[in-house]
C-alpha cells in the first residue's frame, strides 16, 4: 500500500493542508540521496544537519534559509585540468538539497570542516504561543507556566 487517501483530513481539519503536502510529497520516489546526510536531535528543541561533501569547497555551497525551508545547493566548478579515471568513485556532482522546516525552527549556524557541512536549528517558541496558566477570580488573570514553575 504505497498510496493514502486524505481526503477525511481535508474534510475536518483545517489549517493542515501544509502537513497533508508533505505526506504527498514525502510518498515520491525521486527525492534525492546524493550527497548522503544525517539529521541529529541534539537536544528537544535542537537539531543539526550534516552533510557528506567530498570534494566541495565553502565557495562551492550555498544555503538559503526561508521561512519553512532550508535550501542545501553544491555547484562544482569546473577542474581546469582534464583528467582521465580509471574508477571514479566520488561524486562531485551539482546537488540541491530541501529540508522543509517545522514552525518556528530557524537556523542559528552553519559549518564547513573536513568535507562536513553542518548546519545547526533550534526551535524557538515565542512568547506569545507558550502554554499560560489561567486563573480563575484573580487579578493578574494570565501567567506564564514558566515564571510560575521557577517562584
Amino acid at each position: 500500500m504505497r498510496t493514502f487517501d486524505l481526503a477525511p483530513l481535508y474534510r475536518s481539519a483545517i489549517g493542515f493542508d501544509r502537513l497533508a503536502q508533505l505526506l504527498n510529497d514525502s510518498q515520491r520516489s525521486d527525492t534525492p540521496s546524493y550527497p548522503p546526510y544525517n539529521i541529529e536531535l541534539v537536544s528537544d528543541d535542537q537539531y543539526r544537519i550534516v552533510m557528506a561533501l567530498a570534494g566541495f569547497s565553502r565557495s562551492e555551497i550555498d544555503i538559503t534559509f526561508e521561512r519553512d525551508s532550508l535550501h542545501v545547493v553544491g555547484r562544482k566548478q569546473k577542474d581546469a585540468n582534464e583528467r582521465t579515471y580509471l574508477h571514479r568513485g566520488i561524486a562531485a556532482r551539482d546537488f540541491e538539497q530541501r529540508f522543509q522546516l517545522a514552525n518556528h525552527v530557524k537556523v542559528t549556524g552553519a559549518s564547513f570542516d573536513n568535507g562536513m557541512l553542518t548546519i545547526e536549528l533550534v526551535r524557538e517558541i515565542p512568547e506569545a504561543l507558550k502554554p499560560r496558566k489561567i486563573v480563575i477570580d484573580g487579578g493578574d488573570n494570565v501567567t506564564a507556566l514558566e515564571q510560575r514553575a521557577a517562584a
